[in-house]
C-alpha cells in the first residue's frame, strides 16, 4: 500500500464521529456498512485466518457478526441481535460488561490524568498495591502492575530467576501461560511451541495434578545439576479444559518446593479474584505461593490490567535496582481506578459467593444433561464459574458452539482442548439468564441427537 495521509485523516474522523453518536442514533445502513468494512479490515490489515478460525459462526450461517454493544451479561451485535454472553471475554467479564461502578471510576480517573508522569509517585497504583496485599494469600506483600496476563507471568519468571540465582522452570502439561517467548516455554501444548523452537531452556514439563511427577523432575534436576528456579501451575487448568487437581496436588505442591529449595508460582491470571467461588483458586487447598499472577478480572472488564506478587523475602532482589522490571503503561491511573473498582464491587457484590453457588446451579443442570444425553455431553467438571463441558470430539465441540451462537448464546472451545467448550460467565449473571442459556444447551444438545 502506498501512503495515504488525507484518506488515514477522514477514516479516524469518520470513525470517532460515530463513536460521538448516540447508539441508538446509529442508522441501519451505516452499521451494515461497519460490518462489511470489519470483515474486510480484518482480511486486509488485521488476519484474514481469524475469519476462518470463527467456526461457530461460519457453521451457524452468521460469517460476520460484529460486536456493537454490551451490557451486564447480553451483547448485541450491529444488527441488533442479543446474545447470552457465557463466554466472559475468556474470564475477563467477572463483573459483567460495562459495570457502572467500574466505568465510572474509569472515566473519573480519565478527567484527571490518563497517565502518569514516570517521575513523581502515582497514589492509584500505591494504593490497589496495598489493597492486594489485604487480599492475597499468606505473606504476599509487594506487587508490579502491567498489561496482560502473559506479562505477569514473564515477570513472575524474571522475578524468580533473580531471586534465586537459577535458570529452570517445571511446568505442566497442557499449561496455558501466556504466548510470549517466556511463557510460550512454559506452554503445555505442541501446536503453540513447536513453530518457535527453541525457546528458553532448561524447562521440564509434567503431568498435571501429580505431584510425585514434580518431585522426580526436581529430584532429576539436582542430580545432574540443572538448577530450577520454580514450580508453577494454574490452581485450576483453564485452558485446558478446566481440569481439576486431586485435593492433595496443592499442599504436596507447596511441601515438595520447600523440600527442593524452589519458588512455588501460582497462575491465577483466570481463577483469581472470585471466579472459582473463592478469593483466589488457591484458597480451595489453603496454600500459600510465593509468587502469584493475576490479570483478566483486575482491570474488571475495562482497563486491561495484570500483576505478579510475592512475599517481602522474593521481593527484596528488586529492591537494589528497582529498573530491574519497568513498564511505560502497566498500571497506569486509569487501569488501577477500575482495578480498585472491581475490587469493591467483587467484594460488596459478594462475586465469589455468587460463583461458587450459580456454578453448583450450572454443574448440577449439566449433570442432569449428561445423564440425558451420554453420547453428546461425556464429561461435566468445573468450580465456581470455570466450567467445562468436554464432548466426543472436536467436531462435535464446534456443533454445540456452533448450535449455541445459532441461538444466540455466546460461548467458545479453549486454547488447549478444542473438544471442550467453556462456561465462563459474569459472576453476577442472573439465575434467569443462566437457566435460559440451560434451555438453549439442552435445544442443541437435542438436535444433535436427532441428527446421530
Amino acid at each position: 500500500m502506498k501512503r495515504n495521509v488525507e484518506f488515514a485523516q477522514n477514516e479516524t474522523k469518520r470513525m470517532l464521529d460515530l463513536l460521538l453518536t448516540p447508539e441508538d442514533q446509529v442508522p441501519a445502513d451505516v452499521r451494515a456498512r461497519i460490518e462489511q468494512e470489519t470483515v474486510d479490515n480484518f482480511a486486509n490489515h488485521v488476519n484474514r485466518g481469524w475469519l476462518q478460525y470463527r467456526k461457530s459462526m461460519t457453521e451457524a450461517g452468521d460469517f460476520a457478526s460484529v460486536e456493537w454493544t454490551g451490557q451486564g451479561s447480553i451483547l448485541t451485535d450491529t444488527r441488533g441481535r442479543e446474545f447470552i454472553d457465557v463466554l466472559g471475554g475468556f474470564g475477563l467479564y467477572s463483573a459483567g460488561i460495562r459495570h457502572p461502578k467500574i466505568v465510572a471510576a474509569a472515566k473519573a480517573q480519565l478527567d484527571r490524568s490518563p497517565q502518569y508522569s514516570q517521575e513523581m509517585l502515582d497514589p492509584l497504583r500505591a494504593h490497589l498495591a496495598k489493597v492486594l496485599a489485604n487480599l492475597l494469600p499468606g505473606d504476599i506483600q509487594y506487587g508490579f502492575f502491567i498489561n496482560s496476563g502473559t506479562e505477569a507471568v514473564d515477570g513472575a519468571m524474571k522475578l524468580a530467576k533473580l531471586h534465586t540465582g537459577k535458570s529452570g522452570f517445571i511446568a505442566t502439561e497442557k499449561a496455558f501461560h501466556g504466548k510470549t517467548l517466556g511463557p510460550l516455554t512454559l506452554m503445555g501444548k505442541a501446536m503453540f511451541r513447536e513453530p518457535l523452537l527453541p525457546l528458553l531452556g532448561n524447562v521440564r514439563h509434567v503431568p498435571f495434578g501429580n505431584a510425585d511427577a514434580v518431585e522426580k523432575a526436581l529430584a532429576s534436576a539436582a542430580q545432574v545439576g540443572d538448577g530450577i528456579a520454580a514450580v508453577i501451575a494454574e490452581p485450576i487448568q483453564g485452558e485446558a479444559g478446566a481440569i481439576i487437581p486431586p485435593s492433595d496436588y496443592w499442599p504436596r505442591l507447596r511441601q515438595i518446593c520447600d523440600k527442593y529449595g524452589v519458588l512455588l508460582i501460582a497462575d491465577e491470571v483466570q481463577t483469581g479474584l472470585g471466579r472459582t467461588g473463592t478469593l483466589f483458586g488457591v484458597d480451595h487447598w489453603d496454600v500459600t505461593p510465593d509468587i502469584i499472577c493475576l490479570g483478566k478480572a483486575l482491570g474488571g472488564g475495562v482497563i486491561p490490567c495484570s500483576g505478579f506478587f510475592a512475599n517481602a523475602k522474593v521481593w527484596e532482589c528488586m529492591v537494589p535496582n528497582p529498573f530491574m522490571h519497568s513498564t511505560t503503561t502497566g498500571g497506569n491511573p486509569v487501569a488501577c481506578a477500575a482495578a480498585l473498582a472491581y475490587i469493591n464491587v467483587m467484594l460488596e457484590e459478594d462475586l465469589p459467593r455468587q460463583a461458587k453457588e450459580k456454578g453448583d446451579h450450572i454443574l448440577d443442570k449439566l449433570g442432569e444433561l449428561q445423564a440425558k444425553y451420554p453420547g453428546i455431553l461425556a464429561d461435566v467438571r468445573g468450580k465456581g464459574l470455570l466450567i467445562g463441558m468436554e464432548f466426543p470430539s472436536d467436531e462435535m465441540g464446534w456443533k454445540v458452539a456452533s448450535g449455541m451462537f445459532s441461538r444466540r448464546v455466546l460461548t467458545a472451545g479453549t486454547f488447549i482442548n478444542a473438544k471442550t467448550i467453556r462456561i465462563e460467565p459474569a459472576l453476577n449473571i442472573s439465575y434467569e439468564l443462566i437457566d435460559e442459556m440451560l434451555k438453549r444447551l439442552e435445544e442443541v444438545f437435542s438436535c444433535i441427537s436427532k441428527e446421530q
